[in-house]
């Protein structure tokens, strides 16, 4: 339950930053704190989105044993989203850990099946199960580098996708 309530303190300081440069925002939780943020409710999100406010969802899931990628596959699929996006420490998918193995080669894009088969570490196996049966990339970038995440909503083709 501590990693979800760090979501929640996460997605809060998202949404102040966003609102501070004029982005209607609405943070949603599966864990109840209404004091800070709104009940996950899938209908109540998808109406925020109709009013074209940006959405963080926060708290996981709400049931322990289930990783926040496996609650970001399960709310993007319940919201009909077009992509996951994935920041990590790393710039994308490599075929081995790029923080033990100079060599590491990263992949450009990589199948949903590739991913599964080789057992890379790059999101739990619900998650990318998930994504690939309601056919939703991931796009994998690095949270290290200032404007990738700019970059990538812009159409920047940084990162790793991972697909069909």
């Amino acid at each position: 339950y501590l990693g979800m309530l760090a979501t929640i303190m996460n997605a809060i300081a998202l949404q102040d930053s966003l609102e501070k440069i004029g982005c209607q925002t609405r943070t949603l939780s599966a864990i109840n704190v209404t004091q800070i943020a709104e009940p996950y409710i899938r209908r109540r999100a998808i109406r925020h989105m109709e009013k074209g406010r940006i959405i963080i969802i926060a708290g996981g899931t709400g049931n322990p044993f289930f990783t926040t990628d496996s609650a970001a596959a399960l709310r993007a699929t319940e919201l009909g989203s077009e992509v996951v996006l994935k920041g990590t420490k790393v710039g994308g998918v490599y075929n081995k850990d790029p923080e033990k193995y100079p060599d590491a080669e990263k992949y450009e894009s990589i199948t949903y099946d590739k991913v599964i088969q080789d057992n890379l570490s790059v999101m739990d196996m619900t998650a990318i199960t998930l994504c690939k049966e309601n056919k939703i990339p991931i796009k994998v970038f690095s949270i290290k580098n200032p404007g990738d995440l700019l970059e990538i909503v812009m159409g920047s083709n940084i990162g790793t996708t991972i697909g069909k």
